[in-house]
């Protein structure tokens, strides 16, 4: 896990306690924040710390956003945003949101998302609040089912593709790995689904019809964590917390370029003969005729295949009320309604389940 600074803070009681200061936040990989929970993270937000309990060892931690420069938003539902995005401006705290928008709607795995309809215009708006390339388009995971095969896969990403096409600037999978996640297995057994694992071949082959759809797009096309190499079809693993982006979209923030250990350099000048030097590879171009280069970000404790720097993740696992039927976040889904009307009974609360 990726290691942050620490200070003692008071707490809202008076109490000090150890707390991380970490200057990007993730909320969260371990829940919808976005779609249940805006309103606590701006309110803990203003308060200047939340708390977590750690899922292995029951251990409360806390989490000041003293330092905080930059948010990583991931949901399948951020229109609760929308209320919100102006306080983050006001505070001078950057975003991006790593958008899940799926189509699971005929198989039911989805059952707790809004109307399919709802969620592209969400997109747009946010898009329109934000930015081109602040909302990123995920497709994740692809469940392979006895109602969904690839064809039928395809056809689900080409008609939300169809529709984003000038609002997004990038699509994200992975390949749903049940035998991976046991619980999700167990789960997904429990519901009725009977799911199977990728092959290889299956792979490609999906990767192949994604390359075809693109040549109308343009899009990015980037895998989430995964082992196979599919830069034949013109796809690269992704960085879903990418230090690249957020220079990107904060290169004005000198605090956070210094974190991110960024240098500035001038564009180069053509030649007498109108060529120019070739840019290093990892050169992040930016508006004001300037390239950026950065530092090794990369945060060494995530899974072997992900590309993520560093970030601290404020989310609790068994939270997450969209109640999917693949979902790996919650143990179960009486655990998640428990935790989720525990907070509603204390939604100011430290912690996201108002414990």
């Amino acid at each position: 896990m990726a290691s942050w600074s620490k200070e003692k803070l008071p707490r809202e009681n008076g109490e000090l306690v150890q707390m991380q200061v970490p200057e990007i936040v993730s909320a969260s990989r371990s829940t919808d924040i976005p779609a249940f929970y805006a309103d606590w993270f701006f309110y803990r937000l203003k308060k200047g710390y939340s708390a977590w309990t750690n899922p292995f060892n029951g251990v409360k931690g806390y989490v000041s956003y003293k330092n905080t420069r930059f948010i990583v938003f991931w949901s399948k539902d951020p229109s609760p945003l929308l209320a919100h995005l102006d306080e983050l401006k006001e505070r001078r705290i950057g975003c991006y949101i790593q958008y899940t928008l799926n189509d699971y709607v005929e198989e039911g795995l989805e059952k707790g998302v809004k109307p399919l309809d709802y969620r592209i215009d969400t997109f747009k708006r946010l898009v329109d609040k934000l930015g081109l390339g602040s909302v990123i388009w995920r497709f994740d995971p692809l469940m392979l089912t006895d109602t969904t095969d690839i064809d039928s896969l395809l056809r689900k990403i080409e008609n939300i593709g169809n529709q984003l096409k000038g609002y997004t600037e990038k699509l994200v999978f992975s390949y749903a790995d049940i035998a991976l996640y046991r619980k999700v297995k167990s789960n997904l057994e429990k519901n009725g689904i009977n799911s199977r694992d990728w092959t290889e071949d299956e792979m490609r082959t999906l990767a192949e019809g994604l390359a075809k759809l693109n040549q109308s797009w343009g899009y990015t096309l980037a895998t989430c964590g995964e082992k196979i190499d599919l830069k034949p079809y013109g796809i690269e693993h992704n960085h879903c917390v990418d230090d690249a982006l957020i220079i990107r979209l904060a290169y004005h923030d000198k605090t956070l370029m210094d974190f991110l250990k960024v240098k500035f350099h001038p564009m180069p000048s053509p030649s007498i003969f109108g060529d120019t030097d070739p840019l290093p590879p990892d050169a992040i171009v930016l508006p004001n005729n300037t390239y950026a280069t950065r530092g090794d970000n990369r945060d060494k404790g995530q899974r072997e295949f992900c590309g993520c720097m560093k970030s601290k993740d404020i989310g609790e696992y068994n939270t997450c009320v969209h109640l999917c039927e693949y979902c790996y976040a919650n143990a179960s889904k009486e655990a998640a309604i428990a935790n989720w009307k525990q907070h509603l009974t204390n939604k100011d609360s430290e912690t996201i389940t108002g414990k």
